[in-house]
């Protein structure tokens, strides 16, 4: 672990807690309070939990129609044309929710629903400075669809603010704790446990488990051999893929690359594979099922995670970077197609001696998704 002072390390606790409660509430379909450094305060949910009884509850709160906050990407996917006065420069945009339109809501966040009928775009309006993001930050997080309601309340003192949420049992959090969550997290993994566990192809493997501190899921570093500390280390950054890497699917080539990268290593003598719990590049499992829904329709990979309202890639290496530096390694030989992953990691203070090319012959069903990530994303094959 990074060393940090006794204030950091609280300031860290308390961000980890707040927000993975914050998290926790929006999955289950609660709404929250969010705050910004001034007092700005509003409360958000989660637009795909909306239901007539939450988007009443929102107007009760606050004594205002609610807002649907979608991100640029997936306004551009609907065709809303951006008024730049209404504070899409942060890259969420606001809608105005006038009544109970809970099927307009779930339409216009989710591409995967089919329209009964033709929506209707709200009324554009600003969203309060800050609110956005991190309300779309932390829908991101709880790997929900990238789309928000908000209910604006305003400023508030902390007082007020406090027994507002007494009063409505609201957990709160602040956007500077949502805009910390992801360093917090990386910088507090916690090497958890550990066991010897042959595999095929590398028998001499052992699988090192790493918990962040907000009790989030486990990343998992397989370290294969006896590798030196001196040494450029031989290394697969893996995210994870239940479909690829556990069913088999062959829409993509994550299996092979997860096997082949095992075997890879095996040979090589030595190495680590860090199998981060990153699936469909930080979407979660359940957009990506949605993206898959979309691809089927005719979008690539890149489009179908846009058109959700994600960014093309939403995946972070700081974590891989922190288990690196715990296991004692800073310098590699990176296994991997993607020069953006080299890229990301040296910013991450790894230094990446070489890249080690990873690529897989296409099995007949994922010759255009491999077309796609060289043409669109870069990848080297």
């Amino acid at each position: 672990m990074l060393e940090l002072s006794a204030q950091e390390t609280a300031l860290d606790a308390q961000t980890l807690r707040d927000v993975e409660r914050a998290v926790a509430e929006l999955r289950r379909g609660a709404p929250i309070l969010v705050q910004t450094w001034d007092g700005t305060a509003a409360i958000v949910s989660a637009a795909e939990a909306a239901t007539d009884q939450s988007l009443e509850l929102l107007t009760a709160l606050s004594g205002t129609d609610p807002l649907l906050l979608l991100t640029r990407q997936r306004a551009a996917a609907l065709g809303i044309e951006l008024d730049p006065s209404s504070g899409v420069s942060e890259g969420v945009i606001a809608l105005v929710v006038s009544g109970p339109q809970v099927r307009t809501v779930i339409e216009l966040s989710d591409p995967t629903v089919r329209p009964a009928s033709p929506t209707a775009h709200p009324l554009q309006t600003p969203a309060p400075m800050g609110l956005g993001p991190a309300a779309i930050s932390l829908v991101k997080i709880a790997r929900l669809l990238p789309a928000a309601l908000m209910a604006p309340l305003g400023k508030m003192d902390a007082a007020r603010r406090d027994a507002f949420c007494r009063e409505h049992d609201l957990l709160q959090v602040s956007q500077s704790q949502v805009s910390q969550y992801g360093n917090a997290a990386a910088r507090n993994l916690l090497w958890v446990a550990d066991a010897q566990i042959p595999l095929v192809g590398a028998e001499n493997t052992r699988v090192i488990a790493f918990r962040p501190q907000d009790g989030g899921v486990e990343h998992l570093a397989i370290v294969i051999g006896a590798p030196k500390a001196g040494d450029p280390l031989l290394v697969r950054l893996h995210s994870e893929c239940f479909t690829g890497d556990l069913l088999g699917s062959l829409r993509c080539d994550c299996g092979d690359q997860l096997r082949g990268a095992i075997e890879a290593i095996g040979k090589a003598g030595a190495g680590v594979l860090l199998y981060l719990t990153q699936e469909g590049r930080g979407i979660g499992l359940v957009n990506k099922l949605r993206a898959y829904t979309l691809q089927d329709r005719g979008a690539d990979t890149l489009d179908a995670n846009e058109i959700l309202g994600f960014d093309a890639d939403e995946r972070v290496f700081l974590p891989a970077a922190e288990m690196l530096r715990q296991l004692g390694f800073n310098r590699v030989r990176l296994l991997t197609n993607n020069p953006e992953k080299v890229a990301a990691l040296s910013r991450c203070g790894i230094i990446v001696e070489e890249r080690v090319a990873h690529a897989f012959p296409s099995n007949g069903h994922n010759a255009f998704y491999l077309a796609t990530k060289a043409s669109r994303f870069g990848h080297l094959f």
